[in-house]
């Protein structure tokens, strides 16, 4: 298909490029940025008058649920809800059922998701067989059949050995490894930030140095053995720090951190919606004052949405019973947008922070509108006002702490490999 974008606001924060132009797209590359090329012919124009077109946006952490979750969600349902929120490439964490531990497996999940329409699916490879903790995977067979990294996900690592002789194999082979720093014994059985809230509503805690200990330890291991880290998933102020002072020190590492945690705090629980209960578990205002700004000083590399689908009956129990977790796919973009109208951040550095960045921690084609660049374009109406009910969402899974709040910023196209494979009907 031949598609002419006309009269869009491009905004492509890997070229600094801010200007109302045209994109033409053939073959899914971007032929043309302003002019046309020769006889070019669009069998689809979009117009994209008074509307934001920037790269197709990448996605560092959504849970497609298969295989063997079906019951929470399925492969088309997220698929769709990840277009519909204006992402083109995600990665795939291995917390599967069985995991992605085997190269079978892999191109299983590859081979159907190819087959539907959608973004770009990246698997991430379980880092030890049956995310057990106990024996490294075959990260080169694994690498062969697709993944681009390799991760406990949310399963503890609690042999400081293991991971010791897993960097020192990802070193020698140049893979990278997504590590969430959670120490497990400090962390057990706790299901909210260990604080003031969490003992007035009698909820067991998990101590911000669950985060600071774990976290301690992966970077004097990156330390020794020159790993390339992705720290997935920071919560607290003290770890933001201690990431900065990595990166000072020139160690290979990158963060991120999920949208829910830029705008929502311990705070938020009073009410004991188990929508809340998520994983890191929401901390201290300070610790979200600090991830904010440390979103907006570079500090923090990117935001995901961790999206997280989990079956209603899982979430209708009392918070502690229940899962943790958050559909959170189509509401990565609004809820960027909102950060950064709240601490005044221009729009290109903000969807920096859902494109070009997580595109190179990836390691991914994407993320950017160069000419002769792959054709994946995300264009949506920043002034777009919407309520967030489980009509408006395209996920299976409602299970959404902003469940009937309001949003600014909604998509209207999504564009994959030159295909148009979402249109807003809402």
């Amino acid at each position: 298909m031949k598609i002419h974008i006309q009269n869009g606001r491009v905004i492509d924060p890997m070229n600094a490029r801010d200007e109302v132009t045209n994109l033409f797209i053939a073959a899914g590359k971007i032929v043309g940025i302003g002019q046309p090329p020769a006889d070019f012919h669009a069998n689809r124009t979009l117009d994209a008058s008074g509307l934001i077109v920037c790269p197709g946006l990448i996605d560092l952490s959504v849970r497609l649920r298969e295989p063997g979750y079906e019951y929470k969600a399925t492969l088309e349902s997220e698929m769709l809800a990840a277009a519909a929120g204006g992402i083109t490439s995600l990665a795939c964490p291995p917390d599967t059922d069985p995991p992605l531990d085997e190269p079978g497996l892999v191109e299983m999940l590859k081979f159907r998701a190819k087959n539907l329409p959608g973004p770009r699916v990246y698997p991430l490879g379980a880092l030890t067989q049956k995310l057990e903790g106990k024996q490294i995977t075959e990260m080169a067979e694994l690498t062969e059949a697709g993944c681009r990294a390799f991760t406990q996900a949310d399963a503890p690592m609690t042999d400081t050995n293991v991971l010791l002789r897993a960097m020192e194999y990802a070193a020698t082979f140049g893979f990278s490894l997504w590590l969430r720093p959670q120490d497990v014994s400090l962390a057990h059985g706790g299901v909210a930030h260990d604080g003031a809230v969490a003992s007035r509503l009698g909820l067991p805690g998990i101590p911000a140095l669950a985060e600071t200990v774990a976290l301690a330890t992966i970077l004097q291991l990156a330390r020794e053995t020159g790993a390339r880290i992705h720290l997935m998933r920071l919560s607290t102020r003290d770890g933001i720090a201690m990431v900065r002072a990595a990166k000072a020190q020139g160690l290979a590492v990158s963060c991120d951190v999920a949208a829910t945690h830029v705008h929502l705090s311990e705070n938020d629980l009073v009410g004991f919606d188990s929508n809340l209960h998520l994983c890191p578990p929401l901390r201290s205002l300070r610790d979200r004052d600090a991830i904010r700004e440390a979103l907006r000083d570079g500090s923090i590399d990117a935001l995901c949405s961790d999206h997280t689908p989990v079956d209603e009956d899982e979430k209708q129990v009392p918070f502690g019973e229940s899962a943790p977790g958050a559909s959170g796919v189509e509401l990565l973009l609004p809820l960027t947008l909102k950060w950064a109208r709240e601490m005044g951040v221009p729009l290109m550095r903000a969807l920096d922070l859902i494109s070009w960045k997580p595109a190179q921690i990836l390691g991914v084609v994407g993320g950017n509108l160069s000419l002769g660049s792959c054709a994946d374009i995300c264009i949506f109406d920043e002034h777009a006002d919407w309520v967030v009910t489980s009509k408006s969402l395209y996920s299976q899974s409602d299970n959404t702490p902003f469940l009937n709040h309001p949003m600014q910023g909604r998509v209207r196209y999504t564009v994959i490999d030159g295909h148009l494979d979402f249109e807003s009907a809402r």
